[in-house]
């Protein structure tokens, strides 16, 4: 187990560096001056000369992506050139609403996901299975802010039940934060969990078919022993591959759906960075979510190992 732990790591750091190159080199060649950004068209150019040069834009390209590459690997992400504050500081603030909104989309996901495609395998060909395949076909078809935008006028505008926007801090109790979240962890939620319970589905049908089964119904355990302790367990590993994928698509909703209901994560403060051209703000917070999605796959690797054990005996 350690032995399949340390190779997928060493790939999968491999592929962190790989992309950190990749992130670097596309923004340096976007047209735009950050500095004529900051100073307005209007700026003379030994102004725009010395600020590129306090920003360190003068360097050479690869001199700059090495120092940003050891800066990062001890924690220093630089300094925002709009805020003129660590962007370090600027992702410790922010993560504290991304990372707990996309943990929670996903686990609304999860939760809704796997019994109804349960539920929908085992009642393949009736009318409930029909009923829930065109609900999920609805739910991936249909955008996640489009659900965002129904679900403000619905729960906030017309029901008051929530509130339509804005992040009071955690600081203000568990309750009224989770309350702020709530809508648009359900936004992100509910497509992802269409997704999901299509291929729960169709992973459990193919297992169902299995020799495994019928050799235990052949022993007398009842549809529902064989269903919950055998078929689910190994419907599952196709399972995690897509809840893996899922937290990417999360982590990447969450920069429209963080602006449509105004919370200060992640996703709002790239989005303000590209328009603003902080380009340091955007590569460190975009390699950072690279490296959450890496750390996402190596723990769904683990995982298909302690499902499966015939992966730990390979």
């Amino acid at each position: 187990m350690l032995v399949h732990a340390a190779k997928r790591f060493a790939g999968l750091f491999a592929t962190l560096i790989v992309a950190t190159a990749v992130v670097f080199l596309v923004l340096e060649v976007v047209p735009g001056d950050p500095a004529q950004v900051m100073l307005g068209l209007n700026a003379q150019e030994d102004t725009l000369a010395a600020l590129r040069s306090q920003m360190g834009l003068d360097r050479p390209v690869w001199e700059r992506y090495a120092s940003w590459v050891a800066g990062f690997a001890t924690g220093d992400l630089g300094t925002s050139y709009t805020y003129s504050v660590p962007v370090a500081d600027l992702v410790a603030a922010r993560i504290t609403v991304s990372l707990p909104l996309a943990l929670l989309a996903l686990a609304l996901s999860t939760a809704i996901a796997i019994p109804v495609g349960v539920y929908a395998a085992s009642k393949r060909g009736r009318w409930q299975d029909g009923g829930i395949m065109a609900l999920t076909q609805v739910g991936i078809a249909v955008p996640n802010f489009w659900f965002a935008m129904l679900l403000v006028f619905v729960f906030a505008v017309t029901l008051r039940l929530v509130p339509s926007g804005g992040f009071p801090g955690w600081e203000a109790g568990l309750w009224p934060a989770l309350k702020a979240l709530l809508l648009p962890a359900i936004a992100l939620a509910l497509p992802q969990a269409a997704i999901l319970a299509r291929v729960m589905r169709s992973s459990l049908i193919d297992a169902l078919h299995e020799d495994y089964v019928r050799t235990a119904r052949a022993k007398g355990l009842t549809r529902r022993a064989v269903l919950w302790k055998h078929a689910v367990r190994n419907a599952l590993i196709p399972v995690l591959t897509i809840l893996g994928l899922q937290f990417s698509f999360l982590i990447a909703g969450t920069i429209i759906i963080e602006n449509v209901f105004y919370l200060p994560g992640l996703g709002r403060l790239i989005f303000q960075a590209i328009t603003q051209r902080d380009l340091i703000v955007v590569k460190s917070v975009v390699v950072l979510l690279v490296a959450c999605v890496i750390l996402v796959t190596f723990l769904v690797d683990l995982a298909y190992a302690l499902v499966d054990p015939r992966l730990r005996r390979r």
